[in-house]
């Protein structure tokens, strides 16, 4: 196993990091040349509908993809729920029930009206209409991240009726037959009342839910994770219908280690991030003894791992062990990364989160492994990657939520206040605005 270590007090290792930290950014970047592809598929589902769906699914993942493969029927999510074990129905139903219930904890209420110039305004948060949720396929049977998306959605009153999934089959090899998406996918769609799933994916699924084909319903908002060309396509759509506003790629952890780390925990959770392939995993210490021994750990474990490839791959091209000075520059290169998760195994976590500005989410001590977040406690793992922590935010049910000033003269605007609104519109030159105020004054 290859872990790169620099130490950032070596000017030749500080140059080689400063290059992996740029590379990190420009993974959300739309100057790429993924960039131009997805603006092709797009354009071409904007104006070939279905067909150019068809062509992408078989571009990208079967060959012999069909229109009628597109959606699926509610008979199928019923017998797949019906066929579900009933101790990963349970472990399923109890993920809903925890992440329902830290959701509509933090879903906001509408603030008390206050009086301002003799107007009475306020606020309304209200749902958005409907939703397309993304859940990647590829090898992996993400049941997790439909929760992780569709919970916060139904917190913040979006009907699981007016939820849209899309879900795609897992590439087809070589000399194998077609796959059909995860039944257990299925069978939570089933369980949480959601009747439309479609079994497509990538840009060419983004496209469909915003433009809308013959096949695919148009929807009002899309969130969820995905490869680059998945998050690049939600920044193109944006304005054709709302965004999560997130880039969520591959998945990223940072974990900064001081002497009272365990080395079995820290390795632990940075090969549950490797293991993504790709995964994108950043260990931060002051001191090299602490390294070394995570290290040693991560040899140890590896070879325990079904995916020991992929953790290879990512621990020796994505990632990478920083030495540094003290706890100050630790803070510093933390915020730099701005990782998707970051895990702090120090002594004192609670005081290490007030010290950090950025991060998807925070994982406090080695008794809170990133599992819990992925699976079950309740915030979702719908995270900002790419550095974008710096600016964004995970879902939750603010994702869904829009909000609506209000604004009452409940006695009539007062003179001075249809004065000051006069004067600042005629200083723009808009003499109608000052007159829509004035005609007032001649109501009383």
């Amino acid at each position: 196993m290859i872990f790169p270590t620099f130490d950032l007090s070596q000017s030749e290792d500080q140059k080689t990091w400063t290059t992996r930290l740029e590379r990190l950014r420009a993974t959300a970047s739309l100057s790429s040349e993924e960039a131009k592809t997805v603006a092709r598929l797009i354009e071409d589902v904007r104006l070939r509908g279905d067909e150019a769906v068809v062509d992408a699914m078989r571009e990208f993942t079967d060959p012999d993809f069909e229109t009628t493969r597109i959606c699926v029927q509610p008979e199928e999510m019923a017998r797949a729920e019906a066929e579900l074990d009933p101790a990963l129905r349970e472990a399923m139903r109890t993920a809903i029930e925890n992440v329902d219930r830290y959701q509509r904890h933090i879903c906001p209420s509408n603030p008390p009206n206050i009086e301002i110039g003799g107007a009475e305004v306020g606020l309304r948060f209200s749902p958005v209409e409907s939703a397309g949720l993304l859940v990647p396929g590829g090898v992996a049977v993400l049941v997790s991240t439909l929760i992780m998306l569709a919970v916060p959605a139904m917190a913040a009153g979006v009907k699981p009726t007016s939820l849209s999934v899309v879900h795609p089959p897992a590439t087809r090899r070589p000399g194998r037959p077609s796959g059909d998406i995860s039944k257990e996918v299925m069978a939570c769609c089933h369980m949480l009342g959601i009747e439309t799933l479609y079994r497509i994916g990538g840009a060419q699924a983004v496209a469909a839910l915003a433009f809308g084909t013959k096949q695919v319903e148009k929807v009002d908002m899309i969130a969820g994770p995905g490869n680059v060309f998945v998050q690049l396509a939600k920044q193109m759509v944006g304005g054709a219908c709302g965004t999560d506003g997130g880039f969520y790629g591959p998945s990223e952890i940072v974990t900064i280690a001081d002497e009272t780390a365990d080395p079995r925990c820290v390795a632990a959770d940075l090969m549950a991030q490797a293991e993504h392939d790709p995964g994108k995993c950043f260990l931060i210490s002051w001191s090299k003894t602490v390294i070394e021994n995570i290290l040693d750990e991560l040899n140890q474990q590896r070879g325990q791992r079904a995916r020991v490839e992929a953790i290879d791959r990512a621990l020796a091209e994505e990632s990478a062990a920083l030495l540094v000075s003290d706890e100050k520059e630790a803070a510093e290169i933390a915020d730099q990364i701005a990782a998707e998760h970051v895990n702090l195994s120090v002594a004192d976590p609670q005081d290490w989160l007030s010290r950090l500005r950025h991060g998807g989410e925070f994982f406090l001590g080695d008794q809170s492994p990133v599992a819990a977040g992925d699976y079950f406690a309740g915030p979702s793992h719908c995270l900002p990657t790419g550095t974008t922590a710096r600016f964004a935010s995970g879902i939750s049910a603010y994702t869904f939520l829009k909000r609506s000033g209000s604004i009452q003269y409940r006695e009539g605007m007062p003179g001075e206040a249809m004065d000051a609104i006069a004067k600042l519109a005629e200083l723009e030159g808009l003499d109608a605005h000052a007159a829509s105020v004035r005609v007032r004054r001649r109501l009383d």
